[in-house]
């Protein structure tokens, strides 16, 4: 129940990584890849990322039975509008963007005769670019898909199977409870190293290289996904909004007893609530979701 011919639109991390993954998990499958700039079509043809590189969009799915569009999420609409016309009778558009409500939307809009189930490979680095992929970055990683309610059942076997086939875990969730879940997993905490990079950045009494010399602490970590896409991350947070603004304001109320603690000397809050966020994170490394070797695994 694989599908034949992929098309894979966008070949930045995600894209390039779906196909070197289903270059070597899947051989019998037909890749096809498209990107919107020459020059990373050029270098995806360099590297051989995929069987074919197409010149358009339209010539990209002529053939596809499944076609992933691995853009910014706000460019889906756009992407959707040049596809409509092209795209073969029943075959299925899935995406790898993070926010899924707004995805679905904009794919309903300008898309009929085919199947849209949208989905999000919670994986990735801070690096973008079709250099910057690799076939194991799915392996052991959630997949999350979110199938409206009218999605054939064979069609979401068929897209479940693709993925755990690449090495992820599939989990099938509601499109409202999935944007709920990442604006607290993932969207606020790049909001806030985001945040934080910019308010150390505009520190009057501390030297842009002071901050930079002496960022072998937490600043260094926060540095590492306040490098992620602009682009990608300016989408998620308009298409996310009132998510990400709930989950913001959640945030500044426990912010703002944090605050009073430190004010007030509460000690015995500080550290209830330290120990509690530690156990946490070991909960993380127990699921496989990081590495548990010392400094995370970094290599000096």
């Amino acid at each position: 129940m694989s599908p034949q011919n992929l098309t894979i639109i966008g070949l930045g991390l995600i894209g390039s990584s779906l196909a070197h993954a289903s270059r070597e998990n899947c051989p019998n499958i037909q890749i096809t890849g498209y990107d919107a700039s020459p020059d990373v079509r050029a270098r995806a043809s360099e590297i051989g990322l995929c069987r074919n590189i197409a010149d358009t969009p339209e010539t990209a799915v002529q053939n596809a039975d499944l076609v992933i569009l691995c853009v910014p999420v706000g460019a889906m609409a756009e992407v959707a509008a040049q596809l409509a016309e092209h795209l073969p009778k029943d075959c299925i558009v899935s995406d790898v963007g993070s926010c899924k409500q707004s995805v679905y939307k904009a794919l309903q809009d300008s898309l009929s005769n085919v199947i849209i189930i949208p989905a999000h490979p919670v994986a990735g680095t801070e690096k973008s670019g079709p250099d910057a992929g690799f076939a194991s970055l799915f392996k052991g990683r959630w997949c999350i898909i979110t199938p409206p309610d009218n999605a054939p059942s064979k069609a979401i076997e068929i897209l479940q199977s693709f993925w755990q086939g690449l090495g992820a875990n599939v989990e099938i969730m509601d499109a409202q409870h999935h944007d709920m879940i990442l604006a607290i997993t993932s969207h606020l905490p790049h909001l806030i190293a985001y945040t934080i990079v910019g308010t150390a950045n505009d520190l009057e009494e501390v030297t842009k290289s002071e901050v930079i010399k002496y960022s072998a602490g937490g600043f260094r970590d926060f540095t590492r996904i306040a490098a992620s896409d602009p682009v990608m991350w300016r989408d998620i947070f308009l298409s996310n909004k009132d998510a990400v603004l709930e989950m913001l304001q959640r945030f500044s109320e426990d912010l703002t007893a944090l605050q009073r603690a430190i004010r007030y000397d509460k000690g015995d809050e500080l550290e209830a609530l330290f120990a509690r966020t530690r156990e946490i994170r070991r909960s993380v490394i127990e699921e496989g979701q990081d590495d548990e070797a010392p400094d995370f695994g970094r290599k000096h």
